[in-house]
């Protein structure tokens, strides 16, 4: 299609042009920038009215955004998230000052797109970051937090230039993507990183591969147990939610930090963050610290919710691999429950054997279901890896089933665990929220 025939398209609402993006590009994963960027310049993408940070991990990358953006908004700045995926709305993955983007915003944003790409072929993702990055442009935010999509180097949000670049956690994910082990993975998320530019390192043990490439960079690193640090001053098995934990970076030091709803790693990063951004006075006290935390909670990371309609409690978590199923094992060890059922989908590429490990102890019934996606794997896939008791699991066809007689069997008292895709999660969290 010519540029000029392009110019008399039909209006589209954005769930036809979510749909027309799928068509696309061959491939739903394929990194590199030569694509995006060819269109970039065309559309003249430019983020230099805004500082940005680009957050990057295996785990913990959307919480730590998140208590970021909190930080910002308490104090009166403008503030955007773009982040992937969504678990309801596609216009989750875009939200300026705490608002999910409009439906016209990003359907003019995708009409310029479609202006100007030429024949140049897109993946689904690119497309939306493209998107995105148009609606920015317009609304202008003085910080854009950027949350990587998949890995780091290769990721469309490495288009932008950060100014704090945030490793979050390096573990095994993706390892088709990004190689089968720590040092080549941490390489490639240690791509998002500048010359000269910061660097907040949150993984207690770097890969050697992250900070060769930081000081090949000569950025300006803060390490996690080297300039930053995190002192338990009491056990977190307390309902009390007291204050147990302390933060420290160069000679601030804050105390008596409460319980987070969050990984209490990411929160001490994002202070770290925080206390890095010029043009940002943060009053660093553990009274208004102590405030942030009580406040951010996010959606399907650890996410309790009481309902009367159901017998026991529900415990949503996105967590779809190894190292984030052994913190959600640690977590529920904090959590006082008679059994506990668990509910799981995964995508047939996930580790699925290591991810369910952590957990095989814990958990007294397993609900298992499929998903109704292409990488989605089966019931019987995922029971394949379980080498449990076959009394203690039951298969369905997909999660909604598995969930309904997960809640019919429990009791009073019981948990009810919903973890392992993203896609997992939205299925539950459509019943009730």
């Amino acid at each position: 299609m010519s540029k000029n025939n392009k110019s008399h398209f039909v209006r589209k609402s954005l769930a036809q042009w979510l749909s027309y993006l799928e068509t696309l590009h061959l491939t739903e994963i394929d990194l590199g920038l030569t694509r995006i960027s060819q269109v970039a310049k065309l559309l003249n993408i430019d983020f230099s009215f805004a500082q940005v940070i680009t957050v990057a991990g295996t785990n913990g990358k959307g919480t730590t955004c998140a208590f970021i953006e909190n930080a910002l908004l308490e104090n009166n700045n403008t503030v955007a998230v773009y982040s992937s995926p969504h678990i309801e709305r596609f216009n989750e993955r875009l939200r300026i000052n705490n608002t999910d983007v409009n439906d016209q915003s990003l359907i003019d944003a995708f009409e310029q797109i479609e202006l100007h790409r030429n024949d140049i072929s897109l993946t689904y993702y690119e497309y939306t970051t493209l998107a995105a990055f148009l609606v920015l442009m317009v609304k202008k935010p003085e910080v854009i937090i950027l949350e990587v999509g998949l890995g780091g180097r290769l990721d469309a949000t490495n288009l932008i230039d950060a100014d704090i670049a945030v490793i979050t956690t390096i573990d095994l994910d993706h390892q088709a993507y990004l190689g089968d082990n720590r040092e080549s993975i941490g390489f490639e998320k240690a791509g998002i990183m500048r010359a000269n530019r910061k660097v907040v390192i949150g993984d207690t043990d770097c890969p050697n591969s992250v900070l060769a490439h930081a000081k090949h960079l000569n950025a300006k690193v803060s390490l996690r147990e080297d300039d930053f640090f995190v002192e338990q001053q009491a056990s977190i098995v307390d309902d009390s939610r007291q204050g147990v934990w302390s933060w420290q970076y160069g000679q601030q030091q804050v105390n008596g930090l409460i319980k987070p709803y969050i990984p209490q790693d990411n929160v001490a990063t994002a202070l770290t963050v925080l206390a890095l951004l010029t043009d940002f006075s943060f009053d660093f006290t553990h009274e208004n610290i102590n405030s942030l935390i009580e406040k951010t909670k996010v959606a399907g990371r650890t996410e309790l919710i009481y309902d009367e309609s159901f017998k026991g409690s529900v415990l949503l978590d996105v967590g779809h691999n190894p190292q984030a199923a052994r913190y959600l094992a640690r977590y529920l060890q904090t959590l006082k429950y008679n059994k506990l059922y668990a509910v799981t989908g995964m995508l047939k590429d996930k580790d699925i054997i290591n991810t369910f490990q952590p957990l095989i102890s814990l958990v007294d019934h397993w609900y298992l279901g499929g998903l109704s996606i292409p990488r989605g794997a089966s019931a019987n896939e995922l029971v394949e890896q379980l080498s449990l008791n076959k009394d203690s699991v039951n298969c369905f066809d997909n999660i909604t089933q598995a969930f309904t007689l997960a809640n019919d069997n429990s009791m009073a008292g019981d948990l009810i665990l919903v973890f392992g895709s993203f896609y997992t999660v939205a299925e539950v969290r459509r019943l009730f929220v």
